[in-house]
């Protein structure tokens, strides 16, 4: 089993846990709304949950696009979730003067997949004290990710968790190889976590947009469990249509439920 990593008092990894939230922060409310129904049905089913959303989509196919409401009004919105939900939250940063402040309000800090092997990022995200999460890099093989998680422990990372989010194959195009999962968890210490609705992304597909696949969303959140994933992280949105950010490969909020009683019962039947 991987090595659990302390997140705001709950020993994340010592049973499947759940990462999820909108792509991006779009209002407090939004934020709440999805928080709750989500701590919901995690409580129902005995998940461990941490709630996460983007302040700034700094990576976004065009310059009109939404990126969010910024590092100051974004951090207010995820304190608020913290005090009104009771529940831990997890954001991205993208450069390194970010950390600090961010880390004074999240409980994990997110390195995005295209930043993964930025020293100074990572760097300063380690000295934090908080435990980082890191998006593989869609142009990384599995194995190569040994070399950043060497990065953060010499850094003196708290905790590291790692997160498969598809390989890019071709143009505008990802896969998901589920030996992935396996070559990560080789490195001991680390929770794997399969991001199940990145994994399904068309990357500017559309255009201006990005596109996606959500008939995909389970069955590779399923085979990676059954890999050995010890978690699962997706982005949720009551109504994905109307969502600012990666509508085509968020799920609604309606259907996670389904979906989580059907990743249970594989993690206990693989475990």
């Amino acid at each position: 089993m991987a090595k659990t990593v302390d997140v705001a008092g709950q020993e994340i990894g010592a049973q499947f846990f759940l990462i999820a939230g909108p792509c991006v922060i779009e209002s407090e409310q939004i934020c709440i709304d999805i928080a709750g129904g989500v701590s919901d049905i995690c409580a129902k089913l005995d998940i461990d949950y941490i709630f996460k959303s983007s302040f700034d989509k700094a990576n976004r196919s065009s310059i009109d696009s939404f990126r969010g409401p910024g590092l100051e009004k974004g951090l207010e919105v995820l304190a608020a979730v913290k005090e009104k939900m009771g529940v831990p939250v997890l954001t991205d940063i993208h450069i390194p003067n970010q950390a600090s402040q961010v880390a004074s309000i999240v409980d994990v800090l997110q390195i995005p997949a295209f930043l993964c092997r930025q020293t100074d990022l990572l760097e300063t995200a380690a000295k934090t004290g908080k435990p980082v999460n890191v998006k593989k890099g869609q142009f990384m093989a599995p194995w190569d990710m040994e070399n950043v998680v060497t990065k953060l422990r010499q850094l003196g990372a708290s905790g590291i968790m790692l997160t498969e989010r598809g390989t890019s194959f071709g143009y505008n195009n990802l896969v998901t190889d589920m030996r992935s999962i396996i070559e990560m968890k080789r490195f001991g210490d680390c929770p794997v976590i399969i991001d199940a609705t990145h994994c399904v992304q068309k990357p500017a597909a559309n255009g201006k947009v990005t596109g996606g696949e959500k008939s995909w969303i389970e069955p590779i959140a399923l085979g990676a469990i059954a890999a050995g994933a010890d978690g699962m992280f997706l982005e949720v949105h009551p109504e994905p249509e109307k969502a600012k950010c990666d509508a085509d490969s968020m799920l609604a909020l309606d259907k996670l439920e389904a979906l989580l009683n059907k990743a249970m019962a594989v993690y206990e039947a693989v475990r």
